[in-house]
C-alpha cells in the first residue's frame, strides 16, 4: 500500500505554544482516495519537535506496513534522512562529539521506531508557497498551537484584572 504523508509543525515562540497538523492520503485498489487529518497543540513546545511529531504520529496511525512518502517543509526532519545524519546520530548514541547531545532524542528515537514497519522516502516542499497539503497542514498546526496562545493570553487577562 502507498500513503503520502504530509506534515508541519508551528511553534509561537520556540519555545512558545505549538502545534502540528498532518494529512495521510491513500488511495484504494478502486481509485478512492482516503484521507486522514491529524492535529494536536501543546502549551510549551519547540518547532522543531511539532515538525517530528507531526510526522511520528502520521506513522503511528498506520495499522499495517506501507510505502510512505513523508513530504515536509522542514529541512531538520528531511535532510536527517537524505543527508544521512541520522545514520551519524545513531551510530555516536545521538551525540555530535564528546559532549553534544543531537537535540529532541527522545522523539528521533520514536520515529525512528514508528518508521521501522514501512518503507519510508523523504520529500522536502517550500513552505507558503502553494502546495495545497502543506497549506493545509500549516493551518492545522497554526490552529492547534493558537488554542494555546488563546488560553495564555485568557489566563494572562484573568490575572491582571
Amino acid at each position: 500500500m502507498n500513503v503520502t504523508l504530509y506534515s508541519d509543525g508551528s511553534s509561537r515562540g520556540n519555545p512558545g505554544p505549538g502545534g502540528y497538523g498532518t494529512i495521510l492520503e491513500y488511495v484504494d485498489p478502486k481509485g478512492k482516495l482516503h484521507v486522514r487529518e491529524y492535529s494536536e497543540g501543546y502549551p510549551e513546545t519547540t518547532n522543531n519537535r511539532m515538525e517530528l511529531m507531526g510526522v511520528i504520529t502520521g506513522l503511528e496511525a498506520l495499522t499495517k506496513p506501507c510505502a510512505v512518502e513523508v513530504v515536509s517543509d522542514s529541512k531538520y526532519v528531511v535532510d536527517a534522512f537524505n543527508e544521512h545524519w541520522i545514520e551519524s546520530w545513531a551510530a555516536e548514541d545521538f551525540r555530535r562529539g564528546k559532549k553534544n547531545e543531537v537535540k529532541n532524542i527522545d522523539l528521533w528515537e520514536r520515529l525512528l521506531k514508528a518508521m521501522n514497519p514501512h518503507m519510508v522516502k523523504y520529500t522536502w516542499v517550500k513552505g507558503h508557497e502553494g502546495h495545497p497539503q502543506n497549506e493545509r497542514c500549516d493551518k492545522l498546526a497554526t490552529s492547534a498551537a493558537d488554542r494555546y496562545v488563546k488560553e495564555e493570553n485568557e489566563m494572562t487577562d484573568q490575572t491582571v484584572t
